[in-house]
């Protein structure tokens, strides 16, 4: 880890260096930054969106955008903070970066574009910046692992729920007697697991990302998947938004696609009840929800993704199938 933080600072110095270069020899700055995708539209599936190939070029340049020169301004502010933050040895939240200079950021939402692109920039993964989430995510369950020397024993207590660690470098001694891990949609799903003693029952590792994950939660299910071999499922409500969080376990997030292949759990499978068992099972038509107009545009948007054609055509038949709900 400490290499990796002196390359990136070699990488930033590097950068600024270019960029002052330029500016003195009466260059105009540009930037340019790949762009990458987890999906596209092709019907077909013809397309390299999971070769975690770019597809395109984003370029940064102040003599052909006036909005370059803010945005130029605004990445080299976030580099001087995750430089002073590595040379530091310190961490800080997304949050801590945008209240250190407000008034320059505007909002959240573009820091959170600022770090994407310095990650895509510098070829990283946000946590090598030093740059943590507030996490969210929950377990229980069959488990034993150590995290930052300290040990979490969720296997002697495993119907009592522990945090997800926000930073996975800091884990280590992965001890498990589960035979399965369940990552379950929502918080009340979890809790009523927990009440119920589920784990008591069943020797298994329960998660939650309460609704969409952060990615401590994805990278610790994918770390969990990789170190213990075990089968994993995924338990979503049957509706657009359920599938749409499912998808984000399984194939990755659109915003942090230059990061997806660290993240996606390929083997995670589709639990519950799908939208093909309504008929098979008869069930009564006041048990369902009508789908409003945003749930059917939602779900005509999921079942164009290329990714559903490829890999998954099975469940793009029960997606199609909740449509018509």
């Amino acid at each position: 880890m400490e290499s990796q933080s002196r390359l990136l600072l070699a990488n930033v110095r590097g950068f600024v260096k270019s960029l002052v270069e330029d500016i003195s020899n009466g260059r105009s700055p540009s930037i340019a930054l790949e762009r990458y995708r987890t999906y596209c539209f092709d019907p077909l599936g013809n397309c390299a969106c999971s070769s975690d190939t770019p597809f395109a070029k984003d370029l940064i340049a102040i003599d052909k955008h006036p909005q370059a020169a803010h945005r130029l301004a605004g990445l080299l502010r976030v580099l001087s903070i995750v430089q002073q933050l590595l040379q530091q040895k310190k961490h800080a939240s997304k949050r801590d970066i945008f209240y250190m200079d407000p008034a320059l950021f505007v909002d959240q939402a573009a820091v959170d574009h600022i770090i994407s692109d310095i990650c895509i920039l510098l070829k990283c993964s946000r946590h090598h910046l030093n740059v943590v989430p507030v996490g969210k995510g929950l377990i229980m369950g069959w488990l034993r692992f150590k995290e930052s020397g300290r040990t979490v024993s969720c296997i002697k207590n495993p119907n009592t729920e522990y945090p997800i660690p926000v930073c996975l470098e800091d884990v280590e001694d992965i001890v498990s007697v589960a035979q399965y891990i369940l990552v379950v949609e929502k918080e009340t799903v979890f809790q009523r697991l927990a009440n119920d003693k589920y784990c008591d029952k069943n020797r298994c590792i329960v998660i939650t990302g309460r609704g969409y994950p952060d990615v401590p939660t994805r990278r610790f299910v994918r770390h969990l998947v990789e170190q213990l071999c075990l089968p994993v499922y995924c338990l979503v409500d049957s509706d657009p938004y359920g599938f749409d969080i499912l998808t984000i376990y399984r194939f990755g997030s659109t915003q942090m696609a230059y990061d997806a292949k660290l993240m996606r759990v390929p083997e995670m499978r589709w639990l519950g009840v799908l939208p093909s068992d309504f008929e098979e099972f008869n069930i009564p038509d006041h048990c369902l929800l009508n789908l409003t107009p945003e749930d059917k545009r939602k779900v005509e948007a999921m079942l164009s993704r290329c990714y559903l054609h490829k890999k998954a055509p099975q469940w793009r038949i029960d997606d199609d199938v909740a449509q018509g709900s």
